[in-house]
């Protein structure tokens, strides 16, 4: 033990020494520590370049150094950025943007005299042909798929042209794939422009030690304001460090070395929340928490294909969905985190959602379910296989527990998440768990793994669940318009999906946030992006 207390002792100087360095001296650090955002990016950051922006360490980062046509707001809502408006055709096919004339990239010496350079719609047809270079690379190419064409039609008008109605598009315009990128510094870096990033956002790049440390600076001529007409943003700088494990992380926080932590690990669940989710005394008077839906479904899938009576059997199928009781399994496993799933397999958050059309917990339903599966097929022992990861091993085996109260037999496989990715993509798993975060803020996104034409593994719908009425509505709502039509075919097509019970929802996940008190301003919002623009610390006194 004194070992373990030693190790962490020296790594909390190590890391305070890190953070000194911000400064020149710790009088000046304490003057300008309210300037300073400082946070832990445990699982490191690849790359500074938006086309790479696949993980939710390198969007953070993105974020703050980079702008694209449209943004979405912590509403979710489409907003417009550089684009500082926009038209669509009456066949929902062309959009024409209408860009600002006052966005400027970040000072360069490659822009020559002045060392800055006005964004024009060139520049947009530049980032977005970089994005289907093949020898870029770029894994947001799909961003494109629906695309025909797009172009510059002056500098300051920029047109795109799909394929097919889509109403999500603005909101896949929102990702940081789309950012807007600077051709002349691109192709001065080359690679290594992932390390020597040059955008538009409110913050410039200004060192990077991988690894070890990673700071932005406040870009002076940023184009946004706030609603009272004062530049953004508000903070001077942004401090990032590397800390690899979770608990460590904590320790920086709890003592106030950082600003922020995201997300709820089990390392120190217990340590600041009580098992109802609420922050225990010993944090009330430092730390606020700040916690709302996260686009992301937690579930367990049949695969409809399988040769085994029992997935084949909705009773079955039925029986497992009645027959636990979500909310003491969020009390139990996720102290309160996490909303306990009686909607469907849209989340809440997103319009379509509506928790009128899934399931509750009745035990006794489930066991007259498993009974009747018993009677009408003549097996006495019915029993099913739920094949999991070993980071969902305990949600698996609480189910597990509940389920065989039913009569039900229960076995939880478990395997690496690389070998179950491969085998529920190639229909070797009766059943599994598995989990969907939002590629893009729209219902249509969880839709599309219930489409018949998207079977896997040349699509999302795992579960190879078919229905004709259902892919007739969702063909129809790419056609649709109207955000309230629309938003009433996406709950029509989850209650046809609910009704028929391929899956088993168990929780949509919560964005949890802890800060401490003098941060203000750093908001929530469903697919969990650390915007900090608007972000503000308050000096100490």
């Amino acid at each position: 033990m004194k070992k373990k207390q030693t190790r962490i002792f020296v790594l909390l100087n190590c890391f305070t020494a890190i953070l000194l360095c911000f400064s020149c001296d710790s009088k000046q650090k304490n003057n300008r520590d309210h300037l300073v955002f400082k946070y832990n990016e445990h699982k490191n950051i690849g790359s500074l370049d938006p086309a790479f922006s696949k993980d939710i360490a390198d969007i953070w980062a993105t974020n703050q150094l980079f702008n694209g046509l449209v943004q979405m707001d912590d509403d979710m809502q489409v907003l417009p950025c550089i684009a500082k408006s926009w038209t669509i055709s009456e066949d929902a096919l062309t959009y024409n943007f209408s860009l600002r004339n006052d966005v400027r990239f970040h000072k360069h010496e490659r822009f020559g005299k002045d060392s800055i350079r006005t964004v024009t719609a060139a520049d947009f047809e530049y980032s977005l042909n970089r994005l289907l270079d093949k020898q870029v690379a770029s894994p947001g190419s799909w961003v494109l798929n629906k695309v025909n064409n797009f172009k510059a039609v002056n500098d300051t008008l920029f047109q795109i042209t799909l394929k097919q109605p889509f109403p999500a598009f603005l909101g896949l315009l929102t990702m940081k794939y789309c950012s807007v990128v600077p051709k002349e510094i691109v192709e001065f870096y080359g690679s290594d422009f992932r390390s020597n990033p040059i955008g538009t956002g409110p913050f410039k790049f200004k060192r990077w030690e991988e690894n070890i440390k990673l700071v932005f600076r406040k870009n002076e001529n940023y184009f946004e304001k706030d609603t009272n007409g004062n530049k953004l943003p508000y903070l001077e700088a942004i401090a990032i460090t590397f800390l690899p494990d979770k608990q460590s992380e904590f320790l920086q926080f709890a003592q106030g070395n950082i600003d922020f932590v995201s997300g709820l690990d089990a390392s120190y669940k217990d340590e600041i929340l009580t098992a109802d989710g609420k922050l225990r005394d010993l944090y009330k008077s430092e730390v606020n928490m700040i916690r709302g839906p996260y686009l992301n479904t937690e579930y367990l899938a049949f695969y409809m294909d399988a040769e085994v009576t029992e997935i084949q059997s909705e009773y079955i199928r039925k029986a497992v969905n009645y027959g636990f009781d979500r909310n003491k399994m969020m009390i139990y496993l996720r102290n309160g985190i996490g909303i306990p799933a009686n909607g469907g397999f849209i989340p809440k958050g997103l319009p379509g959602y509506n928790d009128n059309i899934g399931f509750t917990y009745q035990p006794e339903k489930a066991k007259d379910l498993v009974t009747k599966f018993k009677a009408e097929t003549g097996i006495e022992n019915p029993e099913i296989t739920i094949t999991t990861t070993s980071n969902y091993l305990s949600f698996c085996e609480y189910i597990q527990r509940e389920i065989q109260k039913t009569g039900l037999q229960v076995h939880v496989d478990v395997i690496p998440a690389a070998t179950l990715k491969d085998a529920k993509a190639n229909g070797k798993l009766d059943m599994f768990r598995a989990s969907w975060v939002a590629d893009y803020p729209d219902a249509e996104n969880y839709l599309s793994l219930f489409y018949s034409k998207n079977f896997a593994p040349n699509g999302p719908n795992y579960t190879h669940f078919k229905s004709e009425s259902f892919d007739t509505l969702y063909e129809q709502a790419f056609k649709e318009t109207n955000t309230e039509n629309r938003k009433q075919l996406y709950t029509k097509m989850d209650s046809l999906v609910m009704q028929q019970a391929p899956v088993v929802v168990m929780f949509y996940d919560e964005v949890v946030r802890f800060t401490r008190k003098n941060v203000m301003d750093l908001g929530i919002n469903p697919i969990n992006l650390l915007n900090l623009k608007q972000a503000k610390k308050v000096k100490h006194d």
